[in-house]
């Protein structure tokens, strides 16, 4: 698929067939991801892939109230077309990564203080790579969604993946074939806003 194709297609896909995921397709999923651009090639990021339904199911156990409501806002059909994903990749974040490799001698600092990165790349990086899974799905024919975990139930997927202290997640990518139906997202409710309107050409 043209580049340009790949990117006017994507969206963000709520819900999937029963149609299996290639274990091909999951490969250079997770393999493009790993080819994101990363601040001094720090690389801390890290991947869970969960394919079968027994891991699918203690994700979304962990990772989902036992009510539909949160704040107010009915998440029974976001949550119905979204369990229907083959494949859901955790994306993972190491800030000790990156402050561990800005301490070394060819970065110059000498120190592990937070206070000096103006953003928090490790994060940045991650969503970086959690594109490149998005765009690849789409090269692939396939859908996928990027969303996260709510902050209430970060500790339980945590503690039910085994997933090490030093890691945070930034988000989660569900991946499978398109299906009609699932939660409208916010493109139906909002217009895309005009290039004029945020894109400003040599100072605002």
């Amino acid at each position: 698929m043209e580049f340009q194709d790949v990117v006017r297609k994507r969206r963000m896909h709520r819900k999937f067939t029963a149609e299996p995921v290639s274990a091909e397709a999951v490969d250079r999923i997770t393999r493009n991801a790993v080819r994101a651009p990363s601040a001094g090639f720090s690389q801390g990021w890290a991947f869970v892939v969960l394919e079968t339904p027994e891991d699918r199911d203690r994700f979304w156990a962990a990772s989902t109230p036992e009510t539909s409501e949160r704040s107010e806002r009915d998440m029974s059909a976001w949550l119905t077309g979204m369990r229907t994903a083959p494949v859901i990749v955790l994306a993972l974040a190491s800030k000790a990564a990156y402050l561990r490799r800005y301490a070394e001698k060819d970065k110059g600092w000498e120190d592990l203080d937070e206070a000096r990165w103006p953003v928090p790349f490790w994060h940045i990086d991650v969503g970086m790579a959690s594109l490149l899974m998005l765009q690849t799905a789409v090269d692939e024919g396939l859908g996928a969604c990027f969303f996260g975990v709510p902050p209430e139930h970060v500790t339980a997927v945590r503690g039910e993946l085994g997933i090490p202290d030093e890691f945070e997640i930034t988000g989660v990518v569900a991946i499978g074939h398109p299906a009609d139906g699932g939660a409208k997202g916010s493109p139906t409710r909002r217009r895309r806003k005009p290039e004029a309107e945020v894109i400003h050409r040599g100072g605002w």
